[in-house]
């Protein structure tokens, strides 16, 4: 087994940002143990085969949480978001989360990276009350800790069979005004600050990082978007009758936008931070236009 001051507990490790995360500590020679429900899926057999030890659990079995806690120095966490008859169960997401931190604590955890999602100038969004109250016990916890809040993410663009965001027949619906900026980000980048929290947690202690590499108008997303893939995507904006059919939550964000709220995240100082932090362009041209381009042609 990792030395305790090595071994990194990656918590949704077969999810978008934890799955980038392990892939990133792996690379960089940091040993790292993937809480995983099933160790037989391709994405856990992936993170095997570059290294990771399979650790099988579940944020609702807290027996499988503790001995995946074991000799571990520091934790990604990354509560599955819930959802129930009545859609996203916040409530169930923060227990989660909580009790995660609860039982770091107990196993003798150092540091704690926990990524959620990015606030509005004026808080009140889809999501962030489960997230915030994690970001409560995790500055709670008395270990070091780091929280990253990152934006809508950029690959978002290749959802498919969702009302919002993806592409569909050449074009692209969400609840944003077409003609404001709109903050976004990379997964990859997302895990590219974990990394570097796991591997300073001295200096990235006690601090809160909201994270996004780009800021476009969704027009102009959409156009940079065709000229890289060559095909012809367009923007149109969903009516609030569609977003209130979405959830009060929903209705609220769409309100918002309008009035001028959204992300605020300190894009030079976060270049500063990390300077390889990919623009929209970079990512669709490194893989974002590949994965496009069949989703567009079909």
């Amino acid at each position: 087994m990792s030395a305790r001051n090595d071994l990194v507990l990656v918590t949704a490790a077969t999810g978008k940002q934890g799955g980038a995360t392990a892939r990133r500590l792996l690379a960089a020679g940091r040993p790292v143990r993937a809480l995983v429900r099933d160790p037989e899926s391709a994405a856990a057999q992936q993170l095997a085969a570059a290294g990771a030890e399979l650790a099988v659990g579940d944020f609702d079995a807290p027996d499988t949480v503790a001995v995946a806690l074991r000799g571990v120095s520091a934790v990604l966490i990354v509560p599955p978001a819930a959802f129930g008859p009545d859609g996203w169960d916040v409530d169930l997401e923060a227990r989660r989360g909580e009790n995660l931190v609860a039982a770091a604590r107990d196993a003798g955890v150092d540091q704690l990276v926990f990524t959620g999602i990015a606030s509005f100038e004026l808080e009140s969004q889809w999501g962030a009350y489960g997230k915030r109250r994690i970001e409560e016990a995790v500055r709670a916890s008395g270990l070091r800790w780091t929280i990253l809040r990152p934006v809508r993410f950029m690959e978002n663009y290749l959802a498919q069979g969702f009302p919002v965001d993806g592409i569909k027949d050449g074009v692209h619906h969400h609840l944003f005004p077409a003609d404001l900026p709109v903050q976004m980000i990379a997964v990859d980048d997302v895990a590219a600050f974990a990394e570097l929290a796991f591997t300073d947690p001295d200096h990235f202690h006690g601090r809160i990082l909201e994270l996004a590499g780009d800021e476009r108008t969704m027009v102009a997303a959409a156009a940079v978007i065709s000229e890289i893939t060559g095909h012809t995507v367009t923007y149109e904006e969903l009516s609030e009758d569609f977003a209130a059919g979405m959830g009060d939550e929903v209705l609220k964000v769409f309100q918002m936008s309008r009035a001028g709220q959204g992300w605020h995240a300190d894009l030079p100082a976060l270049r500063e931070i990390l300077p390889a932090l990919r623009t929209f362009e970079t990512w669709l041209t490194e893989t974002g236009a590949a994965q496009l381009k069949p989703l567009l042609a079909g």
